[in-house]
């Protein structure tokens, strides 16, 4: 960290005067000597940040002081162009358009050097190309309406279309939102099923937020819910070759993984599912680099499939 950064970090430091610290504090706290923070001090007194000290509590800011906004250090700004340049890849038209409104409106508010160092790196900062060239865009379901009543804890109401094609009203009382590979999900509690569902935003349709409140389920973390994890998931074995572990262990869409065993070019894997049918199209993408051990019925299933794709060709 330059001194630059250090000076930036530090006086955000100071700002939070619930949270006061002495020289050496600080000092440790960035891996400086005491006389490097003191020069600081003056450093941020001389761009007339008025510091405080307390003998008891240690160095502050005078209250009512405020840092102006958008103080980016270069690294935190490439950090936002990845984030931006993700949101711009998605296919929900309207994160899209709001993404480039957010993007002029911090390069309008930046100084020069931080600005050319934003364009210099904006186009050239690709995340997912393929769903950022591939895909059309399209309306995704009302996102914001959606995080507005999970923020509020309010339930909501809309006409949902099933993959059959059938729409009925759902009431639901959303918990999070989820991005998968293409597309978001709601996950919420559904007062028609009488419990947790994911629902795909761009099949929602005439969202509305009911004035009635919700109290989350305190036992349901996120990962229970992403997951479903209820006691009746199956044991999964399967055998990988070494090249495709990493990303196979990233975007495994399951829980409780495990390494069994491991040799030079193979390694052997647990974890649990609760649909088979799901996992087992879903590990046709790792070709002939995966092997199934267990379950029997889970072999059963790919063995059908393939030969059901076969016959369709």
């Amino acid at each position: 960290m330059n001194s630059s950064e250090r000076r930036l970090k530090l006086m955000l430091m100071l700002q939070q005067s619930k949270d006061r610290k002495t020289v050496q504090e600080f000092a440790e706290y960035f891996g400086v000597s005491k006389r490097t923070i003191f020069r600081d001090f003056n450093a941020l007194q001389e761009i007339n940040v008025p510091i405080t000290w307390d003998k008891y509590s240690g160095y502050g800011v005078m209250p009512g002081f405020k840092i102006p906004p958008l103080m980016f250090s270069s690294h935190e700004l490439a950090t936002i162009i990845v984030g931006l340049n993700f949101v711009k890849s998605q296919v929900d038209a309207r994160l899209v358009e709001d993404a480039k409104g957010v993007e002029v409106k911090i390069k309008n508010v930046l100084p020069d050097e931080l600005k050319s160092f934003m364009e210099s790196l904006q186009n050239k900062t690709i995340v997912d190309p393929y769903l950022k060239f591939g895909s059309e865009k399209k309306e995704g379901g009302n996102w914001y309406k959606i995080s507005s009543a999970i923020s509020q804890k309010k339930r909501i109401q809309f006409l949902y279309e099933a993959k059959s094609g059938e729409k009925k009203t759902r009431k639901v009382d959303p918990y999070l939102l989820v991005f998968y590979q293409d597309h978001w999900n709601m996950i919420g509690f559904s007062h028609l099923r009488g419990d947790f569902r994911n629902f795909i935003l761009d099949r929602i349709r005439n969202i509305e937020i009911l004035e009635e409140g919700f109290e989350p389920k305190k036992e349901k973390s996120v990962e229970d819910l992403i997951f479903r994890f209820d006691g009746t998931s199956e044991k999964v074995k399967v055998m990988l070759d070494n090249e495709v572990y990493k990303r196979f262990k990233a975007n495994l869409p399951a829980k409780n993984f495990k390494k069994l065993k491991e040799n030079a070019k193979k390694i052997k894997v647990s974890f649990e599912v609760d649909n088979l049918a799901f996992v087992n199209e879903w590990l046709l993408q790792y070709g002939n680099k995966i092997k199934i051990i267990s379950p029997d019925e889970l072999i059963s299933k790919r063995k059908s499939l393939l030969k059901d794709m076969l016959e369709k060709n």
